[in-house]
């Protein structure tokens, strides 16, 4: 399946406010399909990934992002920009913001996951409806309700549970470098920096999947959908209301006049 199809797809089952994403990792030498945008070259700043993330699902934008439009010191950690130090590693960055000692910041560090260094040159993303590359991972994002809906249509062909883990750091190293990794479904909590710097709503969530599964959602989000879970999540209406007792009297006036 084409990321455009899958595009499709999600968009008829979930009506999703922003575009479904196609991530795309560059190895060096490669090079990124022509009329892209480039943070430092096109755009002068440099940037977040969480922000090239929300640039390409509000307003539809494809961009490659290196090290050089990076300013983020711990995706550029992450995603093998550059190496990885003691500094990093022994927990200073997390430190007193996120944890109260180096050495609970240094297990916070390891449980990011990571790319070695030099493996890749750039982060390739944008709208999965008009990529005309193939995607290593698809990334969405929605309230809590769309999410359960693709984490149901995960599971309607292996059932069982999915497993997610969480730091409220990194959530770019979540949705693009575990979901790659790990080669499964990852439901992902906004990170602090995303929800500062990309302006993610406090009621947006994520859901991200290597680019192997997607036919096996698109069967899901079918399966489910034809077996009554839909969104907008449909709720029961079939039922009386209960009013106050002086509506109910009301109701007993009227009664007693037809008698």
């Amino acid at each position: 399946m084409e990321a455009r199809e899958f595009a499709q797809h999600v968009d008829s089952f979930l009506r999703p406010a922003t575009f479904p994403l196609a991530i795309r990792m560059l190895a060096p030498g490669e090079v990124p399909p022509a009329k892209v945008k480039q943070p430092k070259r096109d755009l002068n700043i440099e940037i977040a990934v969480c922000q090239a993330v929300s640039m390409a699902r509000r307003y539809g934008w494809t961009l490659a992002v290196g090290r050089e439009d990076v300013n983020c010191v711990l995706t550029k950690t992450a995603f093998g920009f550059e190496k990885e130090l003691p500094y990093y590693s022994e927990g200073n960055c997390a430190c007193g913001m996120y944890t109260e000692t180096k050495a609970a910041g240094a297990k916070t560090e390891a449980a990011t996951h990571k790319f070695p260094h030099g493996k890749y040159d750039r982060i390739l993303v944008g709208p999965a409806a008009r990529a005309d590359y193939s995607p290593d991972v698809l990334l969405m994002y929605g309230n809590s309700a769309q999410v359960l809906r693709l984490v149901t249509a995960a599971l309607w062909k292996r059932g069982g549970a999915l497993t997610s883990s969480f730091t409220g750091r990194l959530d770019c190293s979540d949705e693009i470098i575990r979901t790659i990794e790990s080669q499964d479904y990852q439901v992902i909590l906004p990170c602090y920096g995303d929800r500062v710097f990309a302006h993610t709503e406090d009621w947006e969530m994520a859901f991200s999947l290597p680019a192997s599964k997607m036919e096996e959602l698109v069967d899901g989000l079918k399966g489910t959908y034809a077996g009554g879970i839909r969104y907008p999540i449909p709720t029961f209406l079939r039922y009386s209301p209960q009013y106050p007792e002086k509506y109910n009297e009301l109701a007993r006036l009227w009664a007693e006049e037809k008698k």
